[in-house]
């Protein structure tokens, strides 16, 4: 139990007001912020304060992930992990690692495969040869498709003569005969197949990815996920076990019986509560299924369509009618459109905040309808630098609205920042590098892709922190570091706003604070 009266100090804390104030001291009292200021100046506080000095350390407002899957991060650190395996071989000896772990026929699953470093996509083959007793699902690197070996898909229902569901495709070869590979909607036969996880598996999954969040100096997450993972943070919260501040998101799927029930948005308290509803406009680029207003390079496909222009427009005013804002995943073009049109007919409602998920590819006479509509670009930096070469093959010179994180905060708009992790890492300082540098972690030596879309470092702090505050409803009380407000503060080895981005690898995070509370110490 955190003491009722604590003072904060260190070597600097920026409160977020930019310009404003600069401070090295920041009283907490019951878990607000009760006043700012200089450390030589602590004397005019009245009563009993717990100082805790936190030495050379570099203060932020607390840092928020806006766009994660919090439970599946936490189960893939005990999964089968594929990122960045560099072939099909390798892969198939982390599966058969994992087969001998199993007893026969018990899941395997996991992730992160990337068809765009093997050369396309894989086969059920070589699965059937090393799992032949166990279903086997292993996400691709997006989320957005899914390879099985042969004991899955029956165990799923899928056969040859299966005819492809509603915004799905069951992938075939020239003969007809299954791949193995599966795309969007054609995935939830399988996750049916395998049944939801318990509760307690899911709340295990939580409790190490809040453990691993925390130490990144995360204080705050929007999650992306459903009622399993709802049921299992509340439980966590009950047995004070919750130290994250949760933006709960709520499934499509779910938009009438949150109706029914009378769920809005903001529902909750300051610990967890109800975020929009998330909808799926379109699929992914790694997966080609990201809808685009003109074809894939050198090819005639457009990508998948999950709603019409009409069932968006329903969705969207059926939601907020209720109350509830619509987080609205979009990647290409043409599903960016379809998202901004449906929440322009929806404007006369004056319902929540809505926002986009990624945004990744937009046109020029798009992109100003953000700041027109009030829309949150939620966004993902690390994304631009991680598909940066897939992209210029599929987009080709399309690529210079991809990403376009500087148009879009010219043009008056929100930048919400976020990982999507487990698809990439959930650490900010690796996202705020690929924000300022738009180039890879571990390319330091390459050329910056579409330099004219980077952000200064500042502009990227916010787009962590007030701007994910904004993305929430949650402004007037998270965001910055101003009194009233609740304490939630990242600190630094370094300070952000000095280092170069090359410096950025250098900076570790040494304390997260939550409430007031010291959260995580290096």
């Amino acid at each position: 139990m955190a003491p009722e009266n604590i003072l904060l100090t260190a070597r600097r804390i920026y409160t977020g007001v930019w310009g404003e104030q600069l401070a090295s001291a920041v009283a907490v009292r019951a878990g607000v912020v009760s006043w700012v200021g200089s450390t030589s100046e602590v004397g005019v506080l009245d009563g009993s304060w717990e100082r805790l000095d936190l030495g050379e350390s570099v203060g932020f407002p607390g840092f928020v992930d806006s766009h994660i899957h919090l439970s599946s991060y936490g189960m893939r650190l005990e999964e089968v992990d594929l990122e960045g395996c560099p072939s099909l071989d390798a892969a198939l000896e982390l599966v058969e690692r994992a087969v001998a772990c199993r007893r026969k026929g018990q899941w395997i699953t996991g992730g992160g495969w990337n068809p765009n470093e093997w050369g396309g996509f894989p086969h059920k083959s070589p699965l059937d040869r090393v799992a032949p007793d166990n279903p086997v699902a292993l996400e691709s690197k997006d989320g957005h498709a899914l390879w099985c070996n042969s004991v899955a898909l029956r165990a799923a229902g899928i056969d040859e003569g299966t005819p492809e569901p509603p915004g799905g495709v069951i992938q075939r070869d020239a003969a007809g005969h299954l791949t193995g590979v599966l795309f969007e909607g054609a995935l939830e036969k399988v996750r049916a197949a395998m049944g939801s996880a318990d509760v307690r598996r899911v709340a295990e999954a939580l409790e190490r990815a809040q453990s691993q969040l925390l130490s990144l100096g995360l204080t705050g997450v929007h999650n992306c996920e459903g009622p399993e993972a709802l049921h299992a943070l509340q439980l966590m919260r009950e047995r004070g076990l919750l130290r994250l501040r949760v933006h709960m998101m709520v499934p499509e799927r779910n938009l009438d019986a949150a109706v029914r029930l009378g769920l809005r948005s903001g529902l909750g308290d300051d610990q967890l509560w109800i975020g929009q509803l998330k909808v799926f406009a379109d699929g992914a680029l790694g997966s080609g299924t990201a809808y685009m207003l003109h074809p894939y390079e050198g090819t005639d496909e457009r990508g998948i369509a999950i709603h019409s222009s009409e069932e968006l427009d329903d969705i969207v005013r059926r939601a907020n009618a209720a109350g509830l804002g619509v987080a609205m995943h979009a990647i290409g073009d043409a599903a960016n459109r379809l998202a901004l049109r449906a929440f322009e007919a929806a404007r006369d409602l004056r319902g929540p905040r809505n926002r986009i998920e990624h945004a990744q590819l937009l046109t020029p006479e798009d992109i100003a309808k953000f700041a027109e509509l009030d829309v949150i670009a939620s966004m993902q930096p690390i994304h631009a630098p991680s598909d940066r070469y897939m992209a210029d093959r599929k987009w080709g010179e399309r690529c210079r609205y991809a990403y376009a994180w500087r148009s879009l905060l010219d043009s008056g708009a929100t930048l919400s920042f976020g990982s999507d992790a487990p698809v990439e890492s959930p650490d900010p300082i690796i996202g705020l590098y690929s924000a300022v540098e738009r180039k890879r972690w571990d390319e330091p030596d390459s050329r910056p892709w579409y330099p004219q879309e980077r952000l200064s470092m500042r502009e990227a702090v916010e787009a962590y922190t007030l701007g994910a505050a904004r993305a929430a409803g949650k402004e007037s009380i998270l965001g910055t570091l101003e009194v009233g407000k609740l304490a939630d503060l990242t600190f630094f080895s370094r300070d952000l706003l000095e280092c170069s981005a090359e410096e950025l690898k250098e900076v570790r995070v040494t304390h997260t604070v939550i409430g007031g509370s010291l959260v995580f110490q290096a």
